[in-house]
């Protein structure tokens, strides 16, 4: 499985010798993430439908396989369960496969794949087998893609022990997470916001430096509200946030939680005991989604800190809606107005 790995001009430009204090994007920053990968680990394979020629739908894998060659980035047929099918078999035989999923909405068909055969097998063999594999998958709405191109599904697999769940919402934790998820001994689902892929741009390190799996990361302090999210999310609270500290002068803590499991307990506790209020924000269905999982928790840990009830800002409990988009996510105006509710209790 191993190719010529000597880089071309166009790609060394692109990739390795740009100029580090210029901004790029998350799709960037996860090509270049692959790059690298790819170039530093000849176990290294990248595959899925249309990652090869045309570069995935998002243009994520562009130009990769023209870099390393057919037998390391490798097209695929439609078929979502041979895909994670033949990562794990990968995974087991010693290499580190990339199976991308090219919607999150597209990996039912490999569910039981996943969660009955990767997230188990360290378990299953009493620790004497890894399954060192990523799977990489577009999620969430905000491009207008409707009812099988919008999902959030990320709640499923946050319940399966056995596997991690990560979501980057910057370009610099996109490259540095999914290096990080590249050296995990156990499987990494890798979700990525499709609506983030292009904007906004953000500095990012050249040279890979991973960031560890697990830490939340600390968007903003503050001593009045602490809001929870992730993915396409933080920007949405960020908005929120400014404009409700401007007009009423109030203190708002963000955290974008990063990684979804294993989830950053300690981060979440010390925020809400400082600031006694606490606001989940998602864009998937409320019922079920992952922020009744961190409202569980402050309800289980830190109530007695609890100076309003605990609220949460998702999607609706509806299929994705095409043309209502707009009312279906969670916007700033939403947020603000959830955020006021909890401080003015």
């Amino acid at each position: 499985m191993n190719a010529t790995m000597t880089p071309s001009s166009q790609m060394t430009s692109s990739l390795i010798e740009r100029n580090p204090e210029t901004p790029i994007t998350m799709v960037q920053a996860i090509n270049e993430a692959l790059f690298q990968a790819l170039e530093s680990n000849p176990n290294v394979i990248v595959f899925g439908e249309d990652v090869g020629i045309s570069g995935g739908v998002f243009r994520a894998t562009e130009g990769l396989q023209a870099q390393f060659g057919e037998a390391r980035v490798i097209d695929m047929p439609l078929t979502e369960a041979g895909i994670i099918g033949s990562a794990y078999g990968m995974a087991v035989a010693g290499m580190t496969p990339v199976a991308e999923i090219q919607f999150a909405d597209y990996i039912f068909p490999a569910f039981d794949q996943i969660v009955s055969e990767v997230a188990k097998l360290r378990y299953r063999s009493g620790g004497d087998c890894a399954c060192p594999m990523v799977i990489r998958t577009p999620y969430g709405g905000g491009i207008r893609g409707g009812t099988y191109h919008s999902q959030s599904p990320e709640a499923y697999f946050t319940q399966t022990p056995g596997i991690k769940v990560v979501i980057p919402s910057t370009p610099a934790d996109a490259k540095g997470l999914l290096l990080s998820a590249l050296q995990s001994p156990d499987p990494v689902l890798f979700m990525e916001p499709k609506r983030l892929y292009r904007s906004p741009k953000g500095l990012v390190p050249v040279d890979p430096t991973p960031i560890p799996l697990g830490p939340a990361r600390l968007v903003q302090a503050g001593k009045d509200l602490s809001v929870f999210c992730y993915g396409a999310m933080v920007d949405i609270c960020q908005a929120a946030a400014t404009k409700l500290q401007e007009s009423d002068g109030v203190s708002i803590e963000i955290i974008d939680l990063r990684t979804l499991s294993p989830i950053d307990e300690a981060s979440i506790l010390a925020s809400v005991r400082k600031t006694g209020r606490a606001l989940m924000v998602y864009e998937a269905p409320k019922t079920g989604g992952y922020g009744s999982e961190i409202s569980a928790i402050i309800a289980e840990k830190a109530v007695e800190y609890l100076k309003a009830p605990i609220k949460r800002v998702a999607g609706l409990d509806t299929p994705y809606p095409y043309s209502l988009e707009s009312v279906y996510m969670p916007h700033p105006v939403r947020v603000m107005r959830a955020m006021q509710e909890v401080l003015g209790f």
